[in-house]
């Protein structure tokens, strides 16, 4: 099955999705600037919560009631949202905007590897493997293969982000083996919930409880990255696969890191090296790669 043609709506629908995950690493890295990493993921994922479940509910959508599907949630909260938030939030903190979206874009070549490897209708073909190749080119690029090499608090940052990135890979095939009965919305509030679950403890023992009296500008950056960039990007995200495929979707990742590096440029005043700029290129190319071509039907 080949990924429908995207109308002109669809690409608008695209083009704002990218616009809104591009925003959100300048609000992550302005909230950063008062609160802790951890902290800040929690906020991420209780208000986007709080937010989607009164939608759920007048919508009247089925709720999970037996343990698998609520031990699929608890795990797909943690690798969908702990573990990638929390590493992308610390890694944040010591490298650019602009190259924390660069990295993030990578979730989409581990994703196809790890499908590839861990699901049998995702085998690798020829042109997905062209495409993993282009974007682990383009990653390595980026972060510098002599910074990789000096394993400073840089480059083990980069390193954090790209971890990140593998942790979405395996929450795409930990969904399709353990949700794929559940309503998509129900599968966001419930995994944002659960993350928010194993969050709570997590910030009280190692940042202590979270504080509330905070800037305008973080409240500001929090209820975008929480409100705007998790709990309403979740809506659009859903309504953007429905109409343009996976294939297509796939190229909102392309859309980000020139939102992200202009954004974090024109606010933060930052720069990226040559390196970044080719990096991404490569990844991009990868990504064209990948999301072009015929895509196997979902089950």
């Amino acid at each position: 099955m080949t990924s429908p043609t995207l109308s002109a709506r669809a690409w608008a629908q695209l083009a704002l999705l990218g616009l809104i995950w591009g925003g959100s690493f300048l609000a992550i890295r302005t909230a950063l600037d008062e609160i802790p990493p951890l902290t800040s993921v929690l906020f991420r994922t209780a208000i986007a919560a709080a937010i989607l479940w009164p939608i759920v509910l007048l919508r009247g959508l089925p709720l999970p009631r037996s343990p698998r599907p609520l031990i699929g949630l608890l795990v797909m909260g943690l690798l969908n949202n702990v573990i990638p938030f929390s590493l992308m939030a610390w890694g944040q903190m010591h490298i650019p905007t602009g190259l924390t979206s660069i990295l993030n874009a990578n979730s989409a070549v581990f994703g196809v590897l790890v499908a590839a490897l861990l699901l049998a209708d995702e085998r690798l073909t020829l042109r997905k493997t062209a495409g993993v190749l282009l974007g682990f080119a383009g990653v390595v690029i980026a972060i510098g293969p002599a910074q990789l090499l000096a394993l400073d608090l840089t480059s083990v940052a980069q390193l954090a982000v790209v971890a990140g990135t593998l942790s979405y890979a395996f929450a795409g095939v930990w969904a399709r083996k353990w949700l794929g009965g559940l309503p998509p919305l129900v599968s966001a509030a419930g995994m944002l919930t659960a993350s928010s679950l194993i969050m709570l403890p997590l910030v009280l023992v190692t940042e202590g409880p979270p504080p509330l009296a905070l800037s305008a500008v973080t409240w500001g950056a929090i209820a975008y990255y929480a409100a705007v960039a998790t709990a309403l990007a979740y809506l659009l995200y859903y309504r953007v696969l429905a109409v343009a495929g996976s294939g297509n979707l796939m190229l909102v990742t392309l859309l980000i890191p020139p939102v992200a590096i202009t954004l974090g440029a024109l606010v933060r005043d930052e720069t990226l090296a040559p390196t970044a700029y080719l990096g991404f290129a490569l990844l991009a190319a990868g990504l064209t790669v990948l999301a072009s071509g015929p895509r196997p039907k979902r089950v």
